[in-house]
């Protein structure tokens, strides 16, 4: 490895005595040149001999030609090298230079070649002196920029302006600001944005909340953070004050909606702060984007971006909500090391999520909700311990090689989740919860791998308590250890046995019962009918799940005249409804699913239906005529994994 990485200094001190612009001829993968310089596996960046303290972004969003024209200036901690290693994927790098602005001096660089699968993008490579601190990028994004998302205006609920986004996590990033791209290394960031008159840009940063006359912003964000969670999202924008430090942009056609849905958004920062400490990034806003969003949400800093699918109509989803608020603890104060180290970020932030769900709405309807969530775990442990890598089952992972997406499983989250839950029944809530405002408050604006935490686990919570506790297994064994804390849910029971009455013929839409009028001999006979109001999101999905997966699609229409599931609006049960029915060759509801293909953006809800529809040939074939027509309607991460899926 050593020779490698001399061999690859070599051409750099040979491409800037020569003043060559040509790239490497020789394909050499991140871990093998820099296996001694870089913390992560997915980046190139040598952050041990140089990295970026502050970042300071130049932007100017240009909607004719769907291109962003940047300036990156770098203010960095130099420990005496002579050669700065930035990440880049798919960038146009137009110049390089040194110093302070109106001061500086044009350097060499030289662009490595792609990785082998083209995943993690190329190394640049800038010539500096040892004492170097302000390195310049000028820069300008391509189509083949992935993070970004450009829409027509077609494609947004007002119809009249584009909307632009950006989706960082893992290690997009650098597909659209040339940076050290690894969650390693936090940094402070500012920019200033000129956007088209009328539109308003919004930054996981300090924000404004109205247009002005110049079209040119200022952003700041004080509080390191690591480069994934560097966003940006340009559009017709609103916003609603919802709280003291807390409200939500959108487009003015959707302003109403969102403010009645996340109403109780104030009360959930009380709660958090009531559990975990108190909330560290000043402002908490939402930012509801397009449906071609390809997550529920993210949590970027100050600005948790959100997709429409949450909006329910009844509040049923906000656990989302919980869960992105909850990352301002877990992922953005403390942050996972490497994506090996993913379950982190995600494992800590569904076990809050559930910790505030249940302070606000009670046990009953957590437990449900983390029910749901274990009967989603269990099947992805099924799915990929049949797949090429069933050591993913593991929390802590092995991604060297691999799209760090890959780790993004229920097994960072649930399982995660489940670990932590049962570290608190074992050692006990409130010993637990003085164990995890410890943790944040000792890591907090830091970042940690799993041995860290399994340290700190150890001297501060296993040692003093003399618990045997084996966290090892949990962590580095592959399923779910015996001792795993087990919820019991007498509703999700009794919608169970629902279920399977009408599987078992039963008409459960009307039941008779006669009660006896005060005074008289006789009864009364009365229908009760059965109303989708009665029970929770959650209930209709373990509902949906009990079911057998192959039914008669008579008996499923039957089901849809009375709850009308295909076309319910409510995101999560029409996706469990249209893989039962494609399960059950239930054509009917084709027409319904093929709505939902082309207005929804959300992977959660895009791969179970397009990889069940590829299990036979027909279906796959409809499929592949549904996807494309919808796929510009997508973002690059939803696109991508469909296409693979697909095939």
């Amino acid at each position: 490895m050593k020779s490698i990485y001399l061999y690859f200094q070599l051409l750099i001190t040979v491409f800037i005595l020569n003043a060559c612009d040509s790239e490497t001829k020789k394909s050499v993968s991140p871990t093998e040149v820099f296996a001694d310089s870089v913390f992560d596996n997915h980046s190139y960046s040598n952050i041990n001999k140089i990295r970026t303290k502050h970042l300071h972004i130049d932007l100017d969003v240009n909607f004719e030609n769907k291109t962003v024209y940047g300036i990156a200036r770098h203010e960095m901690i130099n420990n005496g090298t002579d050669t700065a290693i930035f990440d880049i994927k798919a960038l146009d790098i137009q110049k390089i230079t040194l110093g302070k602005k109106g001061q500086e001096k044009e350097t060499d660089f030289m662009i490595g070649q792609w990785d082998k699968d083209s995943i993690i993008g190329q190394p640049l490579m800038v010539k500096i002196d040892p004492k170097t601190t302000l390195i310049n990028i000028y820069y300008k994004t391509t189509e083949k920029t992935e993070a970004i998302d450009w829409l027509m205006p077609e494609l947004t609920t007002g119809k009249k302006h584009p909307f632009m986004y950006t989706q960082g996590e893992a290690i997009l990033t650098r597909s659209w600001i040339p940076l050290q791209d690894s969650p390693a290394n936090r940094i402070t960031y500012s920019a200033s944005v000129k956007v088209p008159e009328g539109l308003l840009p919004v930054m996981s940063a300090e924000n404004p909340i109205e247009t002005n006359e110049k079209g040119i912003y200022e952003f700041k964000m004080e509080q390191p953070i690591p480069s994934y969670l560097i966003a940006i999202a340009v559009g017709n924008l609103t916003y609603k004050k919802l709280g003291s430090n807390c409200g939500v942009y959108s487009e003015p056609e959707l302003i109403g909606q969102c403010a009645s849905e996340f109403i109780d958004l104030p009360k959930m920062i009380k709660a958090a702060e009531n559990l975990y400490g108190k909330y560290q990034w000043g402002q908490y806003d939402l930012i509801m984007l397009p449906y071609s969003f390809p997550f529920g949400g993210m949590e970027n800093p100050r600005l948790t971006f959100v997709n429409p699918t949450v909006l329910a109509g009844d509040r049923s989803l906000v656990s989302l909500i919980a869960h992105e608020l909850a990352h301002s603890w877990s992922g953005n104060l403390v942050t996972n090391r490497s994506w090996d180290d993913f379950w982190l970020n995600e494992g800590f932030t569904v076990y809050f999520e559930n910790r505030i769900m249940e302070s606000l709405y009670g046990k009953e309807i957590s437990d449900i909700l983390a029910l749901i969530e274990y009967q989603e775990l269990q099947a992805e442990i099924i799915d990929i311990s049949k797949s090429d890598h069933p050591e993913d089952t593991k929390l802590k992972l092995k991604l060297s090689g691999r799209n760090p997406d890959d780790g993004m499983t229920d097994i960072a989250y649930i399982k995660g989740a489940f670990f932590l839950k049962t570290l608190e029944r074992d050692l006990g809530r409130q010993r637990f919860d003085n164990f995890l405002r410890s943790y944040f408050k000792t890591y907090a604006f830091k970042t940690v791998n799993t041995e860290t935490f399994l340290e700190y686990l150890k001297v501060n919570l296993l040692e003093p308590n003399d618990s045997d506790f084996n966290a090892e297994e949990w962590i580095y064994k592959e399923g779910i250890p015996k001792n795993c804390y087990t919820i019991r849910s007498p509703r999700m029971e009794n919608v169970q046995k629902l279920a399977k009455r009408f599987e078992a013929g039963e008409n459960i839409f009307e039941e008779v019962k006669w009660i006896k009028i005060k005074g008289k001999k006789k009864r009364k006979k009365q229908i009760i009918r059965l109303e989708r109001s009665k029970y929770i999101t959650q209930e209709w999905q373990a509902f949906i799940r009990e079911l057998p997966s192959k039914m008669d699609p008579a008996l499923l229409k039957r089901l849809d005249v009375h709850l009308n599931f295909k076309d319910w609006g409510n995101s999560e049960i029409m996706c469990e409804w249209y893989l039962l029915g494609i399960k059950s060759g239930y054509k009917e509801l084709r027409p319904s699913i093929e709505k939902f293909l082309m207005k929804v953006g959300r992977r959660k809800y895009l791969m179970p239906i397009y990889s069940e529809l590829a299990k036979n040939k027909e279906d796959l074939n409809w499929a592949r005529n549904v996807f494309s027509k919808a796929k510009e309607n997508y973002h690059f991460v939803s696109r991508s994994s469909i296409q693979t899926v697909l095939k």
